[in-house]
């Protein structure tokens, strides 16, 4: 992030309803934004559960006087993108924004695209891919930091052993099959991910019979996987319960691809699936305001 010193006097209104004066911005020339960027959906439901959680975090990050904004971003589809809230915020003479990706581990957009849309990375073929999506670039006068991806090893595995036991009747003959995105370019991470959700699940909720499928670019969206990951979990067991790994509700993904392959499956009625996500979670809501807190400390003059 580059530092822009400015005369501006900025009132912000905080969720709770309170402002933060002319006279709090005065004490003080850093004025920092936190930008929470998602993927972006066509889904409206799916937009909704990621500025939810901007709702639920803002009172609490605005409560710190250097934090003056809290807004969400789309990477792409959806407006206002990223590039158009960073064009904001140097309107608003921020000397700071952190950027809060909110995804489930490291993927070629956390660690690609994301960098060279802020302009900390000038990477020549991310640029004509992004400039082929119709996604903008812009390198803000504001020094920019990004924070690590969600911390799954406490957050995910509690989050998808909540809805496991909330589906589970007899784990003794019962199996899982978690269905996530995935990621060619970092197919090992999303693997270890996934292995180590399962980890967690045969200590925890006592299924032993665990699998994963993709649903993603990695399979070009395909419904087979789900279906396939079925099938070999009912040679192990008489009941199988399928739970998407995806950050939001997705008419797509969970209504369509997943549900899709749940249907197809040979005993469709000895699967047990609701078409349900990670959020809403207030432990994901905590994650963002204690990484951000953690951020801003590394980041405070």
């Amino acid at each position: 992030m580059k530092y822009l010193y400015s005369l501006l006097l900025v009132s912000v209104l905080v969720s709770c309803g309170g402002k933060k004066t002319e006279q709090n911005l005065n004490e003080t020339t850093q004025k920092v934004a936190v930008l929470l960027v998602n993927h972006g959906s066509h889904s409206e439901g799916w937009r909704k559960m990621l500025i939810d959680v901007e709702e639920a975090v803002k009172a609490d990050l605005m409560g710190n006087e250097k934090i003056v904004a809290v807004e969400t971003a789309h990477m792409e589809y959806n407006e206002p993108s990223i590039a158009t809230r960073l064009k904001e915020f140097d309107e608003a003479g921020y000397t700071d924004i952190i950027v809060v990706p909110i995804f489930l581990t490291v993927s070629s957009h956390y660690s690609h695209d994301i960098p060279v849309i802020v302009g900390l990375s000038s990477d020549p073929k991310i640029k004509e891919t992004l400039k082929k999506e119709e996604i903008e670039v812009y390198k803000p006068t504001a020094r920019v930091t990004i924070t690590p991806p969600l911390d799954y090893t406490t957050i995910l595995k509690k989050n998808v052993a909540r809805r496991v036991e909330k589906l589970s009747t007899d784990p003794d003959n019962e199996a899982v099959l978690l269905v996530a995105y995935g990621d060619e370019q970092y197919n090992q991470q999303w693997e270890e991910l996934v292995e180590e959700i399962g980890k967690y699940l045969k200590i925890k909720t006592g299924q032993e019979s665990i699998a994963y499928s993709w649903c993603g670019h990695i399979v070009r969206y395909s419904s087979d996987p789900t279906t396939e990951g079925i099938e070999k979990l009912f040679e192990l067991e008489d009941r199988v319960i399928v739970i998407p790994i995806l950050v939001a509700n997705d008419e797509h993904f969970q209504g369509e691809i997943i549900q899709n392959g749940v249907d197809a499956a040979s005993n469709p009625k000895n699967v047990v699936y609701v078409q349900d996500a990670i959020l809403p979670d207030t432990n994901l809501n905590q994650w963002v305001i204690d990484i951000t807190h953690q951020t801003l400390e590394t980041i405070v003059e």
